[in-house]
């Protein structure tokens, strides 16, 4: 695992909807939206699972998934990549159960998302553009 730089937090926190990617073990890729965001701590992102399908079944194949995120305002942009975990009980799963309820009541979370992150990289255009920051 690696610590994301505090700008990178920053920019997370900012962006809604994270956009969330997959792939399959044949490498078929896949992307979802996703709505609810907890950053835990440096090295590790909590998402949601309320609607995964495609998403559940790559994961169960292949644990690796990718977020990017960006902000106009500050100029910035990040790819954030790691293995994911699942929490159906316990205080991970709490949490974020809590979240889902205060922000959509309607909702039945399934499973947190345990995102460590693995690699981090710069996403804005020039010179920099691809380069590994953590």
């Amino acid at each position: 695992m690696v610590k994301m730089p505090p700008e990178v937090s920053e920019t997370l926190e900012k962006q809604w909807p994270i956009p969330f990617a997959t792939s399959s073990s044949e490498g078929k890729p896949n992307v979802v939206f996703m709505g609810i965001l907890k950053i835990k701590d440096d090295e590790t992102l909590v998402f949601a699972d309320n609607f995964f399908n495609k998403t559940a079944t790559n994961l169960a194949e292949n644990p690796w998934a990718s977020v990017v995120c960006w902000t106009k305002d500050p100029r910035r942009s990040y790819q954030i990549k790691g293995k994911v975990t699942f929490a159906e009980e316990g205080p991970i799963f709490e949490e974020m159960a809590a979240s889902v309820r205060a922000r959509r009541a309607d909702l039945q979370m399934r499973r947190a998302v345990i995102f460590k992150v693995e690699e981090v990289y710069e996403a804005n255009s020039g010179p920099t553009a691809g380069e590994r920051i953590a």
